[in-house]
């Protein structure tokens, strides 16, 4: 068996980070104590929830902008970015960003130089829509040492593009940072997944590249989250357990990351990359191929 050429231990974090101005500062122990466990066993790439320094149900746009801070000059981010580089590890996390007047649902991803970049949910969710500001930076995808990292965020997941986006572009993971919420009935199989933890092992199967999707737990202001975070391979299965849906937990993979990269080549004849026609619908999805993928 050959050595992986970029071998990456991944940890999601599930927790149940609250909103209110008054619970920011625990939000934002807790996340950097949990990414410590993460550290501790043995993880490189890191993933927190969606807002995970803020909570998710504001009472209303002013709410949501006394809860927001600039990127990366805000204390969450700062936080992240000191972690990052004490630890010598990579770690996406998610806030609420503001930019001028606008605010954004906002993932990061720093490492241990610093900050790398961020992405803007694009797809928003009910109450979302009144104080975020659909996301404008597209599906970027970061080039680092350890492999091509895409984000995205939540809702994103139902939008089957926005996978196929990311894979198309030369993402060897993709790090999905959740508030799943309700989704219409049944919440959850007699397995005790819920949908989203399906969505997202299709998304891996479909376009052959890891997904490690981070949820949340607990309620907030009435709603229940549904926890269910998992790490899926490039297969789509589950490597290891998907999470429960009401406990803290840290979930962690060992992965060859850059093996997505030949992973869609599934016999002599077929392969996912080429076999796509691309003469019949790229032109309606309105993205630039990476150069290293084969047309």
């Amino acid at each position: 068996m050959s050595e992986p050429t970029s071998p990456v231990r991944v940890a999601v974090v599930q927790f149940d980070p609250q909103v209110g101005i008054n619970n920011r500062e625990d939000n934002l122990h807790r996340s950097l104590a949990l990414a410590l466990e993460a550290v501790n066993g043995g993880a490189n790439l890191i993933v927190l929830p969606e807002l995970s320094s803020t909570g998710y149900f504001f009472s209303n746009r002013q709410d949501a902008f006394d809860h927001s801070e600039s990127i990366p000059g805000g204390q969450s981010v700062q936080a992240w970015m000191d972690f990052a580089r004490q630890h010598k590890i990579y770690l996406v996390a998610g806030l609420t960003e503001r930019e001028g007047m606008r605010l954004f649902n906002t993932a990061v991803l720093v490492g241990p130089d610093g900050f790398i970049g961020k992405y803007r949910k694009a797809h928003l969710w009910n109450l979302e829509k009144l104080w975020f500001t659909p996301g404008d930076l597209g599906f970027p995808v970061f080039d680092t040492p350890i492999g091509r990292i895409g984000l995205l965020i939540c809702w994103d997941i139902w939008f089957p593009e926005v996978p196929r986006i990311l894979s198309q572009q030369g993402a060897d993971i993709i790090c999905s940072l959740n508030n799943w919420v309700w989704t219409p009935p049944p919440l959850f199989d007699d397995a005790g997944k819920c949908m989203a933890s399906y969505l997202t092992m299709t998304a891996a199967h479909v376009n052959n590249v890891f997904i490690a999707a981070a949820s949340r737990i607990g309620e907030e202001r009435g709603a229940r989250y549904l926890g269910c975070s998992l790490i899926a391979g490039t297969n789509g299965w589950p490597i290891g357990a998907v999470a429960s849906a009401d406990q803290q937990e840290v979930l962690f993979a060992d992965i060859d990351l850059t093996s997505s990269r030949s992973a869609a080549i599934w016999n002599n004849l077929n392969d996912l990359h080429r076999d796509r026609r691309a003469d019949l619908y790229d032109q309606m999805l309105g993205y630039t191929q990476h150069p290293c993928l084969p047309r």
